[in-house]
């Protein structure tokens, strides 16, 4: 495929201004329509960005046959659906975080997207940050030795006033959880990233200050099928919003990261000077300072995994894996067993 690819995002709300720019702003892309249930978004949306068609109904965007890609930035409970419809209409999809909400509908989009032979991606951002990417190169050439700790704090500020700007947010049927599955499950997919497979989890999950169905605050330990251990903490009801943390620990050594950069990187082998990163913009007290740097490489993947025909960088498999993870630490906290995952 010489030519560009064209987009479709379907969805107009607070991510799709994200998706529009990393997609406007590629000259291997072009941005050809817009979908979205509420007509006044999706024209905002195409004012801002020049695009030419608008839809209220995205089964109807899906029957054009000048699209070759769509991004999906629906509320989350609606991506499987959206995703399997564009897999039976051709066309390849790059989807926002989380996949989906529940295991069942991951697997049938993963399933849909194979059969019609088309890419799945994922929005996880946090595995193509400069931080990140080093970290990964330092555990996987063994730095650490062997790995110990693995840990992921996650303490953002979501106000009320966030919960009731949508009908959708903090629900069971549609947002899928709380500040696990909407906020944390970035660093959820890091940290499983970064210290490989988690085998079994227990957790506390419970909505300590927010008037919602779903989880503010999170813990839970979990142990990697490495042998590893490891804590991941998850909040939206603390003030102010903290900076994201990582921390990973080995017997040769220690790897602490925020969103600022490099905090520790000490070897007991030898010595090496701590690596300066690109500070990554924090989002922990605010959605829409959400940084657009990751959309614009995850977007320009998509499109180079269509033109070399392999898997996207994050693809379906790899981004149901933080899904899963938050799903066995709500069923954890529901029954007060340690859960194994598949």
């Amino acid at each position: 495929m010489d030519k560009k690819v064209r987009f479709a995002v379907i969805g107009a709300g607070v991510i799709a201004p994200s998706h529009a720019k990393a997609i406007a702003g590629n000259s291997e892309a072009e941005l050809v329509a817009v979908a979205d249930v509420e007509p006044d978004k999706a024209n905002k949306l195409a004012e801002d960005f020049s695009i030419p068609y608008v839809y209220r109904d995205y089964q109807e965007l899906l029957k054009r046959d000048d699209i070759d890609a769509i991004t999906v930035a629906v509320p989350s409970g609606y991506h499987a659906e959206v995703v399997i419809a564009a897999a039976e209409a051709g066309k390849h999809v790059l989807v926002e975080k989380p996949l989906d909400i529940t295991a069942d509908s991951m697997t049938r989009m993963i399933s849909a997207c194979r059969q019609a032979d088309v890419k799945l991606g994922c929005v996880f951002q946090r595995r193509v940050t400069e931080a990140s990417i080093v970290a990964k190169q330092a555990i996987e050439s063994g730095k650490l030795g062997k790995l110990v700790l693995g840990d992921a704090y996650q303490k953002s500020y979501r106000s009320p006033q966030y919960y009731k700007s949508a009908g959708w947010r903090g629900t069971w049927a549609i947002d899928g959880g709380g500040a696990l599955m909407n906020q944390g499950v970035h660093g959820i997919d890091l940290i499983q990233w970064l210290m490989g497979d988690v085998h079994s989890v227990f957790a506390y999950s419970s909505a300590l200050v927010r008037e919602i169905e779903v989880e503010d605050t999170a813990v839970a330990v979990v142990k990697y099928k490495s042998g590893a251990f490891g804590v991941i903490q998850g909040t939206t009801s603390v003030y102010p919003g903290q900076e994201t943390r990582f921390e990973l620990h080995g017997e040769k050594g220690t790897i602490i990261f925020d969103d600022s950069g490099f905090k520790q990187w000490k070897f007991a082998d030898h010595e090496e000077a701590m690596p300066q990163v690109v500070p990554r913009v924090s989002a922990s007290s605010d959605p829409a300072q959400i940084a657009n740097d990751g959309h614009f490489i995850l977007v320009d993947d998509l499109i180079q995994a269509i033109r070399e025909n392999r898997d996207p960088l994050v693809s379906g498999e790899e981004g149901r894996k933080a899904v899963d993870l938050i799903l066995a630490i709500y069923e954890s906290a529901r029954t007060g067993k340690e859960i194994t995952l598949n």
